[in-house]
């Protein structure tokens, strides 16, 4: 009984302090130095200023939040068109081929995601798989510009992030109790109106999980932006990174990075009181 009560003890201060050291210790170095003033050679002088916030209230900082927030939810809405019909085919097949899809799946993890944004560009580059092929068919006469586009990074951001999507989707349709479907056709009801007013609630947690997973990372793939929509095409991790290596103002690129922490605050909140609510109106109709 001790040696139990010994190791759970154990488990829970490593669980705490790996949290504290890694988790909480690190934003509140953040929130400390986006406080402080700029210093070119020393990065920071430890005098009291909120010159940081203010210029975040900049024209030029807002149009690239505003950007990213646009880039961030057209990737995000893709992702989300094209990930529940997939993960709804993936639910409703046989079970013994749902593990190969899912590893199918899973397999552009084992690459890393810079190495996979770099194969991109050999795509969509002016003599790239996709331009070859339409010359080749004789569609186009000339090379068709992709790279350096908004449309290139999108495509980037959409093919890292579609499993993001998928997984969490696939997971709340698999638990989906198919009698309620079969009721739903019992009762008259066409496939639209299942899926209105049937499977999209149910389904609701899984989708807005699958879009916080998606958005808020997608505003932080600087390098993506950088390769694919070379160095006009800024996200706000495109700015933290300059912030950081390039200007060396560490309370801007603090504050910026507090910006994504507290919009991801903000989405789990809103998660939250979904659930919340979802779970109310279920115990209201039992």
């Amino acid at each position: 009984m001790m040696h139990s009560s010994m190791t759970r003890n154990f488990t829970i201060s490593l669980i705490t302090g790996w949290l504290l050291i890694f988790g909480i210790l690190p934003i509140l170095l953040l929130v400390g130095t986006s406080v402080l003033e700029q210093d070119p050679v020393d990065l920071v002088r430890f005098r009291l200023s909120f010159e940081a916030y203010r210029q975040l209230m900049d024209p030029a900082y807002l149009d690239v939040l505003v950007r990213s927030l646009n880039l961030a939810a057209v990737t995000t809405g893709l992702c989300l068109l094209v990930g529940f019909p997939f993960a709804w085919w993936l639910g409703q097949m046989a079970r013994q081929w749902r593990t190969p899809i899912m590893i199918l799946l899973m397999i552009p993890f084992w690459t890393n995601s810079l190495v996979r944004t770099y194969a991109i560009r050999l795509v969509l580059g002016r003599n790239g798989l996709i331009n070859t092929l339409l010359l080749s068919t004789g569609i186009v006469d000339t090379p068709i510009r992709f790279l350096y586009t908004d449309l290139a990074v999108i495509l980037g951001l959409f093919y890292l992030m579609i499993p993001f999507m998928i997984l969490p989707l696939y997971a709340s349709i698999e638990k989906l109790d198919k009698r309620l479907l079969e009721a739903s056709r019992d009762l008259g009801a066409g496939l639209r109106t299942t899926m209105v007013r049937v499977v999209w609630p149910l389904t609701l947690p899984g989708i807005v999980a699958g879009c916080i997973m998606v958005f808020v990372p997608t505003m932080g793939l600087f390098y993506v932006a950088t390769l694919l929509g070379g160095a006009r095409q800024l996200l706000v991790g495109n700015l933290i990174q300059q912030q950081f290596l390039n200007s060396r103002d560490w309370p801007l690129g603090s504050a910026t990075s507090l910006l994504l922490i507290g919009l991801m605050a903000f989405l789990l909140a809103v998660y939250a009181l979904i659930m919340k609510r979802i779970a109310q109106r279920m115990t209201g109709a039992s």
